[in-house]
């Protein structure tokens, strides 16, 4: 009896201190630490400070900033993370972004506003449908006659599962992640069939051919800089194309995949087509990361949802001599205008960048047969001025 007593009471003190000392290291693993606080507080008086216009601003009020400042992800993401784009460019549209598939929910006081506002009102008591691409069949040729239409492209972006978004990725994963990729790819055939090529060691003629074609993209732009999205470059990073050049894919840009259809001229029905062709034959082999509310989960939360962009380079002098108009008139069909190399940059020779601005709370085909109806719409305008 006594002899028991001995053994089981050293036992028990020692359990309860492992246990102490576990749930310490515990709390102070999920505790931001004082330097992080610090840059927040810096971060968020400079953004109060400031006339920005984003998104990040509008609802990163006093006290959401306070409900979060305090809280990590599971990958030890904090809000620093999340805003600290939008901090160092005031200029931001939105400002934010998911450095891991968790910070959705963790840091939902101030995602779920901001995805509402962005997606046309998708409330957080709203769920995203599920897949549906739809009758492909029903969509034309937008310009025949080819005028106005000098290019169509479809893209979607595709987050791997089992891996966090650029911000958390380590060298390794970097590298497994393309790894599997390039041997996914390398399997496709038919139209879809072509080269995987990394960007680690790239020969100068095959980036200059890549650049030629418009097809290779550059280590990350200030907003992702400033998101910390383009560690360990340019490791983990490569290109696809096919033999025709009308499908590419991007590996660990902004997202870990993004998917794209493109080809001259104005048919949108065979561009659609062969996107998603492709993307149901990668995704029998890569598994992706879904969410049941949000949908596919991508790294800004403006692709989340569908992710689906489909846009046209297109001509439209009259109504673009006012810029005004053209907004104006494109909002009004959810369609966003931008350069002609995208996002902040200008229209080059009168082309402008026109796609459909909502990827959330509508399916995949929805989405393109808004950018589809919306183009139409315009190209009609155009030829009544």
């Amino acid at each position: 009896m006594n002899y028991k007593l001995k053994v089981t009471i050293p036992v028990v003190v020692c359990g309860s201190a492992v246990l102490a000392y576990y749930l310490i290291r515990r709390k102070a693993a999920t505790m931001v630490d004082a330097a992080t606080l610090e840059k927040l507080e810096a971060g968020f008086s400079k953004l109060q400070a400031s006339d920005s216009k984003s998104l990040l601003k509008k609802y990163l009020t006093k006290e959401v900033f306070d409900a979060l400042k305090n809280k990590k992800t599971s990958f030890g993401s904090t809000l620093l993370d999340c805003i600290q784009s939008g901090v160092e460019n005031l200029d931001s549209g939105v400002g934010i972004y998911a450095p891991d598939a968790e910070a959705y929910s963790v840091f939902s006081d101030l995602f779920d506003p901001i995805i509402e506002d962005y997606h046309n009102g998708f409330k957080k008591t709203d769920k995203h449908p599920p897949k549906n691409w739809g009758d492909v069949e029903t969509l034309g040729n937008l310009d025949p006659a080819g005028e106005f239409v000098v290019s169509t492209r479809v893209r979607c972006g595709r987050s791997m599962e089992g891996y966090p978004f650029n911000p958390c990725l380590t060298e390794a994963q970097y590298k497994e992640m393309e790894d599997k990729v390039s041997s996914t790819l390398s399997g496709l055939e038919g139209e879809l069939k072509g080269t995987f090529y990394p960007l680690t060691g790239m020969s100068k003629e095959t980036q200059q051919q890549l650049i030629d074609d418009h097809f290779l993209f550059k280590e990350g732009d200030r907003f992702l800089q400033a998101a910390n999205a383009c560690r360990f470059w340019p490791t983990g990073r490569g290109i696809y194309h096919n033999e025709n050049k009308t499908f590419l894919v991007w590996c660990n840009e902004e997202d870990h995949l993004r998917l794209i259809s493109m080809q001259m001229g104005g048919d949108l029905k065979q561009v659609y087509k062969r996107l998603v062709t492709a993307v149901n034959d990668i995704e029998k082999r890569i598994p992706f990361s879904h969410h049941d509310r949000l949908g596919f989960l991508t790294f800004c939360p403006t692709n989340l949802g569908t992710t689906v962009r489909a846009s046209v380079h297109i001509k439209l002098p009259k109504l673009a001599a006012d810029k005004t108009k053209l907004e104006e008139v494109a909002s009004k069909y959810h369609l966003q205008v931008r350069g002609t190399r995208g996002e902040h940059t200008e229209a080059e020779g009168g082309v402008y960048d026109i796609s459909n601005k909502r990827r959330m709370g509508l399916t995949e085909y929805d989405a393109v047969k808004e950018m589809y109806d919306g183009i139409a719409e315009l190209i009609k305008i155009e030829k009544t001025l």
